[in-house]
């Protein structure tokens, strides 16, 4: 791999990643109710929901903007989303405790997956 190249896989995973964010993203702006109700939750606040939806499609977006950019891009957007996804895990895992429905272990193991995928490429860049 050249100094500059960035791998196929980690572009890839890019376009996976704004589509789970659009996937999770579109319903939290509007049907907060409803996304919430489906985790169990039964107190939702629709504006915090909101915000979390925009934020979803501000570092989805992102990647897909970053698709056909350099490694140099990557990189940073790497140590975003690698500091994103460990401390929505530690939140979701604060929540978990704290006695929030147990339906956020499958978030919990979407970013981990995720967070896994960055650390691995991140490391792979260097």
């Amino acid at each position: 791999m050249k100094l500059k190249e960035v791998p196929q896989g980690l572009r890839i995973w890019f376009l996976v990643h704004f589509v789970a964010d659009l996937i999770f993203a579109i319903p939290l702006i509007f049907f907060p109710d409803w996304i919430f109700g489906l985790f169990g939750f039964t107190v939702i606040e629709p504006t915090t929901s909101r915000l979390l939806g925009a934020g979803l499609i501000g570092i989805g977006g992102a990647s897909l903007f970053a698709y056909k950019k350099g490694k140099e891009s990557f990189d940073i957007l790497l140590t975003l989303k690698i500091l994103w996804s460990l401390s929505a895990i530690l939140i979701l895992l604060f929540s978990i405790i704290d006695g929030a429905p147990k339906t956020l272990w499958l978030i919990t193991a979407i970013f981990t997956v995720f967070s896994s995928v960055w650390i691995y490429y991140k490391i792979k860049l260097q």
